[in-house]
């Protein structure tokens, strides 16, 4: 089993190869720039900010109240303007309201073709540096990541299988996938915070998953506490709940190894360290 450390990120997480590659594609910085707003669980809010600051663009960042105390810490420290809402739910609404009134252009975290192009850049290096990879396991939130790393190994010449983990608290694939069509879900309290929430009606994601990623399976919240303790004592690495999970279901053998050469995307570090010290207690 290989590990795609997208924890060393700069931001210390995936986020940042959407995040950049929207700005530049946007032209921000240049004459007529807009200001940008957007919802996020925490990663996707401070890559942006990072990216919108390299380029002088100024950004709204909806956020819930509830993400890690270190999530909202570093997005504040970029000088964005940080807004907090109820949950993420709420937070993607607000951003979409803030942009409707034409203030600023919206960048949905996970359904914007941009976002979904830079994530897909994860699949390009694992599969060059790795020709022989037979599956890329991929942890689910919107699913602009597994949506990029899909269509990028659809891509190459190549049989690649995609399988993705969604947290038993929030399942919006599993479960609209079951109703052949989005469906709201009630999202329950997970240490995957970066993945719990509903899907937009209106997102891309759905579709490309439909088509292109080959299962879905599930974990539950002890066996991530499981994977989060395991990365440490066994790799020396830092993983937050939702970079976690695609590893959680292979310790739990929820996706069987022998025989297969896999590739398991370890997608964010950013968890308070009090989660992580009673989590290792």
């Amino acid at each position: 089993m290989l590990l795609k450390l997208e924890t060393l990120q700069p931001t210390f997480s995936y986020k940042v190869r959407g995040a950049f590659n929207v700005v530049e594609r946007l032209g921000a910085g240049g004459p007529g720039t807009v200001s940008l707003v957007t919802a996020s669980a925490g990663n996707h809010g401070r890559a942006l900010a990072q990216a919108a600051a390299s380029a002088g663009v100024a950004l709204s960042v909806y956020v819930s109240e509830r993400a890690p105390r270190a999530k909202l810490e570093a997005i504040r420290a970029l000088g964005v303007d940080l807004r907090l809402a109820r949950d993420y739910d709420d937070a993607e609404g607000l951003a979409k309201e803030h942009a409707a009134r034409g203030e600023a252009t919206f960048i949905s975290p996970y359904s914007h073709p941009d976002v979904i192009a830079g994530a897909g850049t994860v699949a390009v290096e694992i599969l060059d540096e790795n020709p022989d990879i037979d599956e890329i396991i991929v942890p689910m939130g919107g699913g602009g990541l597994i949506s990029g790393i899909a269509i990028a190994a659809a891509a190459a010449d190549r049989t690649v299988s995609v399988i993705g983990v969604e947290v038993e608290a929030s399942q919006p694939f599993t479960q609209s996938r079951a109703a052949g069509r989005i469906v709201p879900i009630h999202v329950q309290p997970t240490l995957a915070d970066g993945l719990a929430g509903n899907l937009d009606p209106d997102t891309v994601t759905f579709e490309i998953v439909e088509r292109l990623v080959d299962r879905i399976v599930t974990v539950d919240e002890t066996e991530l506490r499981a994977a989060m303790r395991g990365i440490v004592e066994r790799e020396r690495l830092v993983a937050e709940g939702a970079g976690a999970v695609a590893v959680a279901a292979v310790l739990a053998g929820k996706i069987q190894t022998a025989g297969r050469r896999i590739a398991v995307v370890l997608s964010g570090a950013n968890v308070d360290s009090s989660v992580l010290t009673e989590i290792l207690d």
